[in-house]
């Protein structure tokens, strides 16, 4: 096998990320090395292209960037067991340590310790990334590979949407970039009752419908408050899905969340905001959950068993697949909003 590897990586601390070759990572004995078949585009990810403050204060450089993959095991470390060569495979991309307080409690998703691939340590785009083997998905070897790579988001949009019941529920999920589209097609695959899309992007608005949402409201165009209490007979939407970050669609969110309704967020406003906590909260007696990650690996058998009965429209959410080597392309789709997930393809199976 060859030593160096093509990656797009993150080497200064200015707009960008470089395609440059780098050495194939050795494993350790609890790791598994993966030859990199696909690879999604994630909103953190630009975050990193950007280098915005967020990047600035967490990603030590050179990095590897990428987290989202499927690929195939070529080596396996001495200590592990279950998986073998040729087995194809995704990655839960939170590395916890199994010994603290909440992975104890089966809440290894808030790990203390966490460290995550593509963020922490080298990430996934890339020909070959070493992983441990606990953090494997054994996929279904007849699935391409490119809808298998965005299982990781997939888990974010499924957490989200099953925090709380969702079967005969009337949803709004606020945010319809890639997780915010996969959210309205879990909800309509789980029985939700009414899916309503929010968002500023006319675009993934229509990709929306597509995927389940009866109702696509754009909040620069549509009194979105208005429309969601007549479509609910005013009592407002069962379930709230904040997955914008927006602080104005939160907000605008509580107005038209049913009393006694679940908001679950997780998009990530960039400054602290204030809550009319006493009229938003307690008078309406909402429940409230902060959602991130994903629940290992609970998240993740949900996420199969959808994709197993065939439940979800993988091939409309993601929308563009491109050649490895055309990663600028990819965040420039990202930057105008015009897409769905995207995928880079990066390697070949191997007869093994």
């Amino acid at each position: 096998m060859k030593t160096t590897m093509k990656t797009i990586s993150k080497l200064d601390p200015t707009l960008g990320a470089s395609f440059i070759e780098k050495p194939i990572p050795s494993i350790k004995d609890d790791e598994i090395l993966v030859k990199v078949l696909a690879t999604s585009v994630c909103g953190t990810d630009v975050h990193i292209y950007d280098y915005n403050p967020w990047a600035q204060s967490r990603i030590k450089l050179p990095q590897v960037m990428g987290h989202e993959l499927a690929g195939q095991i070529v080596e396996l470390g001495k200590d592990v067991s279950g998986l073998k060569c040729g087995d194809i495979v995704s990655a839960e991309t939170h590395i916890v340590c199994g010994t603290c307080e909440f992975c104890l409690n089966g809440q290894g998703h808030i790990c203390q310790n966490t460290e995550i691939l593509g963020v922490d340590r080298d990430g996934a785009f890339a020909e070959y990334i070493a992983i441990p083997a606990k953090n494997a998905w054994l996929n279904d070897p007849l699935i391409d590979p490119a809808m298998l790579c965005i299982q990781e988001p997939l888990g974010n949009a499924i957490h989200t949407v099953t925090s709380g019941e969702i079967k005969d529920k009337t949803v709004a999920v606020v945010g319809v970039g890639p997780i915010g589209l996969m959210a309205v097609n879990v909800a309509k695959a789980l029985g939700a009752k009414i899916i309503i899309a929010v968002d500023i992007n006319d675009y993934r608005l229509d990709l929306s419908k597509t995927l389940g949402a009866k109702i696509a409201l754009n909040s620069y165009k549509d009194d979105v408050t208005k429309s969601v209490l007549d479509a609910t007979g005013g009592y407002g939407v069962d379930v709230v899905c904040e997955m914008s970050g927006s602080a104005k669609a939160l907000h605008q969110a509580f107005t038209y969340l049913k009393k006694g309704g679940r908001l679950s967020i997780l998009g990530l406003p960039d400054n602290p905001m204030m809550i009319d906590v006493a009229n938003e909260i307690v008078f309406k007696g909402i429940t409230i959950h902060g959602i991130t990650g994903r629940r290992i690996m609970q998240t993740w058998q949900q996420g199969k068993d959808l994709i197993d009965h065939n439940l979800l429209d993988l091939d409309k959410i993601v929308t563009h697949i491109l050649p490895f080597e055309d990663y600028e392309a990819a965040f420039k789709l990202m930057h105008e909003g015009n897409c769905g997930k995207i995928v880079l393809r990066v390697g070949e199976k191997e007869l093994l």
